[in-house]
């Protein structure tokens, strides 16, 4: 016989989800994510524990069960990023429980998740960048498939988008305007200005396309007219990467990276950067560059009020 959830805390469950979805604006892979990794705690939990998992066996949740959690997440081969995320998923969870239920949630709030080390992320410099863009623009037989792949690498490093948020951009988009209306990780939305080489870009992709641009359908297409799947996109860079003997972290994503680097190199400010990322904390900003210490705090003392 599985040992389950019980219905009150599936309900419980559910009633939180709804509020990350609904009050807080969580995105719906956040969501979904959030909800898979709570309801394989609480399943361990009743394994662990013999029984089903209700609102009170959940308020009893103890650091000696969690860590035997943690242990069998080790044996079953995740690793501390993954073991961290689903913690901190429970943790929201049962904060917001035991502000409803009325129980003291500290075991689970005090529990450390193991450490793990955040790769650094690794742009490309200015011309390696310009280089992977012009290969990419000419990968492809079939000339309009290059010029759609030349125009989502454009606007990946010009305007410094994810791969999710450029192909998102739908026929309503067409042509592009000086600025770009972003909805972002969260539904944040945030204005993005487009310079001349992406617009052009995405206009000469638009002139040699050979399905119609209708305003509720995707900007880029894939061959048979449907949207493009980002794994094309990661491919033809990773073509192009191998062309040019570029390391494998020359992905879609770098190109983000490369973006943020350099404006901060060019004496972009720190807050102007992240608003333009859309991060909501100044801290993942810095993160994303990959300048010297030095030119750092001279970005920053120009920046601060202090300073000035």
């Amino acid at each position: 016989m599985t040992l389950e959830i019980s219905p009150g805390a599936r309900d419980a469950l559910t009633a939180w989800l709804d509020r990350l979805r609904g009050v807080e604006g969580a995105a719906a892979n956040t969501v979904s994510a959030y909800g898979r990794d709570v309801a394989a705690i609480l399943a361990f939990m009743a394994a662990h524990r013999g029984g089903p998992m209700g609102l009170a066996e959940i308020g009893r949740i103890t650091t000696s069960d969690l860590r035997a959690w943690m242990a069998g997440e080790r044996r079953r081969g995740n690793g501390p990023r993954s073991v961290a995320r689903r913690l901190s998923a429970l943790k929201s969870f049962i904060r917001w429980l035991s502000e409803r239920e009325g129980f003291d949630p500290t075991a689970v709030l005090s529990a450390r998740a193991p450490r793990f080390r955040k790769p650094l992320p690794r742009p490309l410099p200015r011309a390696a960048a310009q280089d992977l863009i012009a290969t990419v623009g000419a990968l492809h037989p079939t000339s309009w498939i290059a010029a759609r792949d030349l125009a989502v690498v454009t606007l990946l490093y010009g305007c410094g988008l994810r791969i999710s948020e450029g192909l998102s951009l739908t026929g309503r988009d067409a042509p592009l305007c000086d600025t770009l209306r972003i909805r972002g990780k969260g539904g944040k939305v945030r204005l993005v200005p487009v310079l001349p080489v992406a617009r052009e870009a995405v206009d000469r992709y638009l002139s040699l396309c050979p399905h119609a641009v209708e305003p509720d359908a995707p900007l880029f297409r894939g061959a048979r007219g449907g949207a493009l799947n980002p794994r094309l996109i990661a491919g033809v860079m990773a073509r192009a990467r191998m062309q040019l003997g570029l390391p494998a972290t020359a992905t879609p994503h770098a190109m983000r990276h490369s973006f943020a680097t350099h404006l901060l190199e060019a004496g972009g400010d720190l807050r102007a950067i992240q608003e333009l990322l859309g991060h909501a904390s100044l801290s993942t900003t810095q993160a994303y560059t990959a300048v010297d210490t030095v030119h750092l705090m001279e970005t920053y003392a120009r920046a601060h009020p202090h300073g000035r």
